[in-house]
């Protein structure tokens, strides 16, 4: 599952929500799916007059097209541009403006698919054609008309966001504006029109330029997933590649919604101020227009074993970082709960092994930390450690502290103290993400998506309990092994860097 599933389990104790209240729990649970196949959770928590929505389409950057990265993520954002009755101020007219775009770049696609005999004089013309088609069409737009309208109506949290295995819209509503979400949320997946695409992409790119091209920690990132990975789509940043994004298409985008958002392939919570029946009511009214489709192909490509370490090695003046992964498997495997376990003695907060040794008492690290499942846990993936070295110590120093330390880890197995410790942390941390009806509606159709029931919320805790001192260290010395290992840093100069032998 996604890097935050630990921080859910760690907040299923605070609201009581251990596997002996299951039943107790359900009480305020009821659950629908239309003959689409779009499923509802509904959640009553009747403290406050308000409502929280969280719709959960599970695809992701993962199921991006090859040669069209980035689509899910531009998806997201053309899902904020409204309908044929919101954010427009002539619908007919629009429609035949944005047809007059695409019909514009599809000269000039036909034209450089000549390749080597492409009119580049031609080409330029239909780019100047082109952008007076675009800016036509943006005379029928009423900007972010459809969040203004939801604000004015006093909503809160308004957002959304593509992760590799997911694309989740939400936001939180008083409660007397329900029925205010139900035609609003439908509407953009019953009459998406895909308005501003290309206004939208120059957005996305800039978006790139920030988070990756200009960031230290971004650029050395997207190497040490590209390395890490070979085949999987998990080598592929979720924001897409350059290229690939300053050539999607609104066709692609279309496509794309037409096949991976089904209904059958949306879950939806509502947690709050809420009538259950009501929901249901609406739902249907709303929700049951939608048109049944068949769920999208489940993702063929499988990671081929790595044939032994990789490096990758970026260079920047900047601070030096350094990232190590080992290969894991996926959410699914009996052990996942003992990564998790792992990750807590290494890496929690001032406690863990990871700040002690290398933060505190040795100082060759500014920050040590470990995240037990990257990118996304759906599919094998891997167990990271982020280390910024302090000054005048090198990447190269930090990574051999870290090999010594998970040597002397695998060596002896935790104290019955430390896990103890560590499980009562399970119990007591992170509380917050679980104590909102947003964290709660997010929480849930997460599970659902990935698990098909949101009890298994509570049967991974109780999975948690069970790991063992043994189990600890019979996945280090599994895993953490240089075989499987990727490391990637970056230098203003390109050292070498030692590793475990």
């Amino acid at each position: 599952m996604r890097v935050f599933r630990l921080g859910i389990l760690l907040a299923l104790t605070w609201l009581g929500l251990s596997a002996q209240d299951l039943r107790e729990f359900e009480k305020k649970v009821t659950e629908f799916t239309l003959p689409n196949g779009l499923h509802f959770i509904v959640v009553e928590r009747h403290d406050a007059p308000v409502v929280s929505f969280h719709t959960y389409v599970n695809a992701g950057s993962v199921d991006d097209p090859a040669g069209a990265t980035g689509i899910a993520h531009m998806f997201e954002h053309m899902a904020f541009k409204g309908s044929d009755t919101i954010g427009t101020r002539d619908w007919p007219d629009e429609r035949k403006a944005l047809d007059a775009v695409e019909e514009a770049y599809d000269k000039i696609d036909a034209e450089r698919n000549k390749g080597p005999k492409a009119d580049q004089e031609r080409i330029d013309v239909l780019q100047l054609q082109l952008k007076r088609a675009i800016d036509q069409a943006q005379v029928y737009v009423d900007p972010n008309e459809f969040a203004r309208v939801i604000e004015q109506n006093g909503a809160v949290g308004l957002n959304a966001g593509t992760a590799l295995g997911s694309t989740e819209y939400y936001y939180s509503l008083p409660s007397n504006r329900i029925e205010l979400w139900f035609l609003l949320e439908s509407q953009r997946f019953l009459h998406p029109v895909f308005r501003e695409f290309y206004k939208e992409r120059d957005v996305v790119m800039e978006e790139r330029r920030m988070r990756i091209e200009s960031s230290p920690q971004g650029k050395v990132l997207e190497d040490f997933l590209a390395t890490a990975f070979m085949a999987h789509p998990y080598r592929n940043p979720g924001v897409g590649w350059p290229s690939d994004i300053a050539s999607l298409r609104r066709s692609t985008a279309v496509d794309f919604f037409e096949k991976y958002y089904a209904p059958a392939n949306i879950n939806i919570a509502i947690v709050g101020d809420v009538n259950p029946a009501e929901a249901r009511r609406m739902a249907e009214r709303y929700f049951g227009p939608l048109p049944a489709r068949p769920l999208p192909p489940l993702l063929h490509t499988v990671e081929p074993p790595q044939p032994g370490p990789k490096t990758a090695v970026v260079n920047s003046n900047t601070q030096p970082l350094l990232f190590i992964g080992y290969k894991r498997p996926d959410q699914y495997d009996p052990d996942d709960s003992v990564f998790d376990v792992i990750q807590m003695i290494l890496s929690s907060g001032r406690t863990g092994l990871l700040y002690k040794e290398m933060v505190q008492e040795k100082r060759i690290s500014l920050q040590a930390a470990a995240v037990a499942t990257y990118p996304d846990g759906r599919y094998p993936n891997l167990f990271v450690f982020f280390v910024v070295p302090s000054l005048g110590h090198s990447v190269d120093e930090n990574q051999k502290a870290l090999d010594d330390l998970l040597v002397r880890f695998e060596a002896k197995k935790v104290d019955d103290e430390t896990l103890a410790r560590e499980k009562t942390k399970v119990r007591a941390g992170l509380i917050r993400r679980l104590g909102s009806n947003a964290g709660l509606a997010s929480v849930m159709t997460t599970f659902y998506a990935s698990y098909g029931n949101w009890r298994k919320m509570f049967t991974s805790l109780d999975d948690l309990n069970k790991v063992t001192a043994a189990d600890v260290q019979r996945v280090a010395l599994k895993y953490f092994v240089p075989e499987s290992r990727t490391v990637a840093y970056t230098s203003p100069n390109l050292p070498s860097v030692g590793g475990r032998k």
